[in-house]
């Protein structure tokens, strides 16, 4: 199954999702601008000095301006596909999307989404700090979360301030 409703035991927060949570700090934070038009900002937080795709992480969103999930999860599966090319057949991009569609809601302008990324296990995910859901596939978790990391990102300045580097 690639996505799942968090039970009961999933009701903690993000921050209780993130391995070493106590331990765990801003790396980075940056701005996503459109066209002029500031869209949200973005923080990524990891117990461990440096965060790649290889360790566990959570990359907070805070919105500017209101966009339906549905917006979200179109945009998201668009970033992916433009990255990875046909290495995502359609039924993989439909099954993604599907997944998506279970933890990524509508957001208004001040609401907060929150990604942890469990490289080995998947993703959970919050909205202003209450669970949405959660990924059981690794490969879309990764995939997700490289929409920002990865050095091919649409936004290449915000991931550098992300990841705490000199853009």
């Amino acid at each position: 199954m690639a996505a799942a409703s968090l039970t009961s035991a999933g009701a903690q927060t993000w921050r209780d999702a993130l391995p070493q949570a106590s331990a765990s700090r801003m790396i980075g934070e940056g701005e996503y601008r459109w066209f002029g038009l500031h869209i949200y900002t973005a923080q990524l937080w990891a117990a461990q000095a440096t965060a790649t795709l290889d360790t566990p992480l959570a990359l907070q969103i805070t919105y500017a301006r209101s966009l339906s999930g549905q917006r979200l999860v179109d945009t998201s599966i668009a970033e992916i596909r433009r990255m990875n090319g046909s290495a995502v057949p359609d039924e993989t991009a439909a099954r993604w999307r599907a997944a998506l569609s279970q933890v990524l809601p509508d957001v208004h302008a001040g609401d907060r989404l929150t990604g942890v990324y469990l490289p080995a296990e998947g993703a959970r995910f919050y909205a202003n700090d209450r669970a949405t859901g959660q990924i059981q596939d690794p490969a879309l978790a990764r995939a997700f979360f490289a929409i920002w990391l990865d050095p091919a990102t649409r936004a290449p300045a915000l991931r550098q301030h992300l990841l705490g580097l000199s853009p």
